[in-house]
């Protein structure tokens, strides 16, 4: 597939499969990763989540603004609806959406992507997740 990225195509793979790992380490749950390669003008993967919560949301959505930080990748954009259900970190390549359940479903992002193909992001039987840095009160990770 045809990416419209510059970017090294392994490594926005593997972008995509951290964020979309971090989410469901974040207790996001039905997280799916989709190759839109090819298919989408806007982004090469899109990823999608459900949250439990305002609070888990947006701490999810810093986790993997933090990670692409980390990686040298600033997110262009970060949005939030008022009531945050709906949270959208975009990373131009990759496109993450966190919803509340009920607006996932109205949205159906899925159907809108359905052509894109499902990246499988689980990690190996028995590879750990990687340790996290302590929070601080604000909310930032320690160095």
């Amino acid at each position: 597939m045809r990416s419209r990225s510059t970017s090294d195509p392994e490594s926005t793979r593997e972008f995509a499969i951290d964020i979309a790992r971090t989410l469901s380490d974040s207790k996001c749950s039905d997280v799916i990763l989709l190759d839109v390669r090819g298919r989408s003008q806007v982004c090469d993967y899109v990823v999608i989540g459900s949250g439990t919560s305002q609070r888990q949301m947006r701490s999810a959505a810093q986790e993997i603004e933090d990670i692409g930080k980390a990686r040298g990748q600033h997110p262009y954009r970060t949005n939030a609806d008022d009531s945050s259900t709906w949270i959208v970190v975009d990373f131009v390549e990759i496109v993450a959406h966190l919803f509340e359940p009920d607006q996932r479903l109205y949205y159906d992002l899925e159907l809108l992507h359905a052509d894109g193909k499902r990246v499988d992001w689980r990690r190996p039987e028995g590879e750990r997740p990687p340790a996290r840095a302590p929070r601080t009160a604000g909310g930032k990770a320690e160095s």
